[in-house]
Order: C-alpha cells, then sequence, then structure tokens
C-alpha cells in the first residue's frame, strides 16, 4: 500500500475524486490540478517559481488541445513539512458528524439518503433559467437569489474553460450574466475547490456548488480554515453518478464526426429537459438564443456512452445526492416525461440554513415548489440507491486484497448492503476482484505522461 503523505500520494493510490480542495489547502501554493485525460483532474506539484510542473514539462504544440504535459504524481520532496493537502482530502474519506441524524429529518430517507428535512418538487419561475437549466433550474435560481437578494457577495461553481472549449474550469462569478452562461451539467471533470481562496477573500457570505465530493472537500476545508467558514453561506449539492473522464467527451464528440479543437460550446443537457448533448462550433458562438447549436444525442445516448469512463473511484462514493450541502437538487426520474414538458428538479432541504433561503426564494417568487413524499425520492434515484448498497463489497474486497480504500462513517453501509439482491452483493465482490486483477491496481495508478490541459485558473477574476 502507497503511503500517503501528499495529494499526490492520494492520487497514485488511486483515491483523488478530483475536487480541487488540496490546491487551497495548499499554504505554499505548489499545487495545480491537471487534467490527465484517462483518468480526471489530478493534483501535480509545480515549480513556484516558474509556475510549471516540478517534473518534466514537454513542448507546447499548436492546437488547443495540444498541449503536452510530461507530469507525474510521483513527487516526493516538492512539499513542506505540513500535511493540509492530506486533511482537506474527501477522497481518503468522509465523516457524518456525531449526532448528524436531527429528529427532524426524515427517517425513511436517513440509512440511503443522509439528513434530509424537506422533499420538494419544482422549478426556476423564470423561463430561460428554467430552460437552460438542466432540469427545472433550481440551482441556478436559488445561486442568483442569494447573490442579488440575499447579500451573498459571489459564486464558486464551474463553467466552460476560456480557451479549450469541451473542458470546465472552476470560477468565482458576482454577476447574473456569469452565471448564466454556466448553466447545464457538466459531465466531465471539474474542481470547483480550487476556487476557495476566492471566498475566503470576498470579504462576506458566498454560495458553493459543486457535485457530492466537492461539497465534502469544501467542509473538510471549512474545519481546517476558519476564515473560509466564516464566508461560506450556502453550500447547492448536486445529484451525481459519477464524473467521467474528458476521454469520454472527447471520444463522444468523434463518434459523431465532432473536431474538439472546433467546439466553441458544448451542452451535455439543458436547453430542455432532459435536453440534448449538443455543440456550437467556432464562427456559429456568436448567434443569439438557439442558433447555431448541433444536436448530436439524446441524454440518454450521450450519458449511456460517457458513463463508461467514469473512474473507479466515482463507483466507491456513497454520497449520490450531495448529503454535506445546504440543498441538493436533482432530476425527479420517478416518472415519464412528455416529450417538449417543461424541467423540473427535486430539492432536498438538508440544514436549515437551507431551510431558511428556501422558504425566502419562494417568498420572493424565485421558486415554484410543492412538497412531495420521501418515496418520490426513492424513485426518482433507484441507481444512486444501488450504488450505495454495492459499496460495503466493494470496499472489503479492497482492504482484503490489501488495497488503499477509503473510510467512511456514518453512512450505514453495510445496512445498505444487506438490502440488496444476493446476486448484486456477488457482483460487488467478484466485480472489483476482476477489477483489482485487470487493471493492476495493486501497483497503484501512474499517470503516465499524455496529452493533458491547462491547468484550472486559480485568479478569483
Amino acid at each position: 500500500m502507497i503511503a500517503i503523505r501528499n495529494a499526490t500520494d492520494v492520487a497514485r493510490s488511486n483515491l483523488c475524486n478530483g475536487c480541487g480542495a488540496c490546491v487551497y489547502a495548499c499554504s505554499d501554493g505548489r499545487l495545480e490540478m491537471h487534467d490527465f485525460v484517462a483518468h480526471g483532474l489530478r493534483p501535480v506539484f509545480v515549480d513556484v517559481d516558474a509556475q510549471t510542473p516540478a517534473v518534466t514539462t514537454g513542448a507546447i504544440a499548436g492546437g488547443a488541445t495540444a498541449r503536452i504535459a510530461a507530469v507525474t504524481a510521483t513527487a516526493t520532496d516538492a512539499c513542506a513539512s505540513c500535511n493540509d493537502c492530506v486533511t482537506v482530502c474527501p477522497g481518503l474519506g468522509i465523516d457524518h458528524e456525531p449526532g448528524w441524524a436531527m429528529a427532524d429529518t426524515l427517517g425513511a430517507l436517513r440509512e440511503s439518503w443522509g439528513p434530509v428535512l424537506e422533499v420538494w418538487e419544482g422549478f426556476a419561475t423564470d423561463g430561460a433559467l428554467r430552460l437552460a437549466g438542466s432540469s427545472g433550474g433550481l440551482a441556478s435560481a436559488l445561486a442568483l437569489f442569494a447573490v442579488q437578494q440575499q447579500g451573498m457577495r459571489g459564486v464558486v461553481h464551474v463553467g466552460a474553460d476560456d480557451e479549450v472549449r469541451y473542458l470546465n474550469a472552476s470560477r468565482f462569478s458576482r454577476t447574473p450574466a456569469e452565471l448564466l452562461a454556466a448553466t447545464g451539467s457538466k459531465y466531465s471533470p471539474a474542481s470547483p475547490c480550487d476556487q476557495l481562496q476566492a471566498i475566503e477573500d470576498a470579504g462576506g457570505p458566498c454560495v458553493f456548488i459543486g457535485k457530492p465530493c466537492d461539497v465534502q472537500g469544501l467542509r473538510k476545508a471549512q474545519k481546517l480554515r476558519p476564515a473560509l467558514d466564516a464566508n461560506v453561506g450556502l453550500a447547492i449539492g448536486i445529484f451525481c453518478a459519477g464524473t467521467p473522464s474528458t476521454q469520454g467527451t472527447l471520444d463522444l464528440l468523434a463518434q459523431h464526426g465532432i473536431d474538439a479543437d472546433q467546439v466553441a460550446e458544448i451542452r451535455y443537457r439543458g436547453r430542455g429537459w432532459p435536453g440534448l448533448f449538443s455543440v456550437r462550433m467556432k464562427g456559429d458562438e456568436g448567434q443569439t438564443g438557439e442558433g447555431g447549436w448541433r444536436d448530436l444525442a439524446t441524454y440518454a445516448e450521450a450519458w449511456g456512452f460517457l458513463q463508461k469512463y467514469r473512474p473507479f473511484r466515482c463507483h466507491l462514493c456513497p454520497d449520490g445526492t450531495s448529503e454535506f450541502a445546504d440543498l441538493s437538487c436533482g432530476d425527479p426520474w420517478y416518472r415519464e416525461i412528455a416529450e417538449g414538458e417543461a424541467g423540473r428538479s427535486l430539492l432536498l432541504v438538508r440544514t436549515e440554513t437551507g431551510r431558511r433561503l428556501v422558504r425566502a426564494a419562494v417568498a420572493a417568487g424565485v421558486l415554484s415548489l410543492e412538497a412531495v413524499s420521501p418515496e418520490v425520492l426513492l424513485m426518482s434515484q433507484r441507481e444512486l440507491q444501488r450504488k450505495r448498497g454495492a459499496i460495503w463489497g466493494r470496499l472489503l474486497t479492497l482492504r482484503t486484497a490489501g488495497i488503499a480504500a477509503p473510510r467512511y462513517s456514518g453512512f450505514s453501509l453495510l445496512a445498505n448492503w444487506l438490502r440488496i439482491p444476493l446476486g448484486h452483493q456477488l457482483r460487488s465482490l467478484v466485480g472489483t476482484a476482476r477489477r483489482i486483477v485487470s487493471r493492476g491496481y495493486a501497483r497503484g495508478v501512474v499517470l503516465q505522461p499524455q496529452r493533458a490541459t491547462p491547468p484550472m485558473e486559480r485568479s478569483a477574476s
């Protein structure tokens, strides 16, 4: 088992989930997130003075996708004596605080879905925002409301990279236009926690939007840095079944005859419910409204293709609905969606902070919500529940083989595993054993020199 001394050891141990919290926590500024196309965003040591990877950097060729960086995750002497990057890492494991199961949390959801105070279904009353969002546009509407009417200073979230448009980049946005430009799901690597310094420096409360692992990284970082904790006004989490690598997007584009270098804008979904996998090409991006979009595949077709590119670490995460957020948003898949139907979202209220904001947003006419029974969540996200059930067996197999595995507390993993059918239990054991052998997990992950993308911008501008 690899000795874990810093964030790059986490990556080599196949435990990194790419949230970027380690970049924020590194007091020396020695870490950056680099996109290894077959794996995801992973931390790399850099030379602070030269701002280049601490190991070899190859030639920079022409074309947006041709930056060749021979970066590895094997630096052993590049960090200081602290281990803050490990302290904030959710990839190593996460814990629910003792007493999290408050008396008013919904008992029917507690073991499989974490703390839930209320379950709502609804949509943003702004029609354009509702159309652009992944389902009902609730996450974007809540963030906008918090900034415009609740005194929040800005929002850390994910949008398209300014240079390589099919990639993601972390952003700190202050205006509605900046937020609206980043609506919709991002089924490719993102590391919004590498922008946490922007929240710490904001001078007041801010909003954070991210996947479950991102929110986990945020919460761990809050414990490390009181100045950050003081400025986190609201955390909005997104339901997530795993993040495909960039290779998935490149291969999906290639399947449809699209040159990735010529992509100006990409939408994995949105522009309707559940939306289409669509692109705008360079030269067409100036068109307004719906002009210039090329619809390539349905949501089901695109996700069915991309999910094969999810790294194994995603299959070890029990938190598919952002249990550590104040509010969580996802799709209500409990019924068939009629053609042309306007989008709707599920909204889970998890904390009193979230409850107050939802009440205020409804009173202001920003959201249209109706209370629904806990069973709606169960019916809508059965795959996430089955995934959680399989994790105990996967972790057991890894530990039996002497391979590093994340540690969890407060997730009732054994109870969930015992609920799934015997056949699913066996697959969780046998399937993991096959992966260990076929993919050489015992040796750790070697992030080989390959095409890599520019590091995520750490500037708050």
